[in-house]
């Protein structure tokens, strides 16, 4: 009887059985500190968010004099102020990388799209040679080569000389 009773002790539970087993109970600090109570979250009416909104639109870093006559107008604390502007910013930053990653995510499909179109084309259409470098390429000379006689070397040793 007496090895299966439990004690508990701060935050544990000890068994005196043979296979003692302990287990967390809370969170450490949960019993030295008391519980901060938590604000409530502010709302805020759609005057006060139009118009915050659209300073954001013009402004997105209030000077503390701006801020506080913002606040004033709309009746809010400087505090509520600042802390939306901190909120929106953080909001405007978030925006602002998803569109970017967006539209690099739609240029790679256009470029991946382009280079797939390109690669069909060379399968389906063969390239034509261009005549130009085709008549300066070595192959070009190679391929036209004919085989030296003398009857060559008499025709060829009167093209490149002038005669007056």
């Amino acid at each position: 009887m007496e090895s299966n009773r439990r004690f508990t002790k701060d935050r544990f539970t000890v068994s005196l059985s043979p296979l003692t087993v302990t287990r967390r109970v809370g969170h450490p600090y949960q019993n030295r500190t008391p519980q901060k109570k938590k604000k409530p979250r502010t709302s805020f009416s759609r005057l006060q968010v139009c118009e915050l909104e659209k300073r954001f639109h013009r402004q997105k870093y209030l000077a503390s004099a701006e801020r506080a006559a913002l606040a004033k107008s709309l009746k809010m604390t400087d505090a509520q102020v600042k802390t939306w502007f901190q909120n929106r910013r953080t909001k405007w930053r978030r925006q602002t990388a998803e569109e970017r990653e967006a539209e690099r995510q739609q240029a790679n499909r256009i470029l991946v799209q382009l280079q797939q179109e390109a690669f069909q084309k060379t399968i389906t259409q063969p390239v034509a040679p261009d005549p130009l470098c085709l008549q300066n390429s070595s192959l070009y000379a190679l391929q036209n080569l004919q085989p030296w006689t003398e009857n060559t070397a008499k025709i060829n040793s009167g093209v490149g000389l002038r005669v007056d």
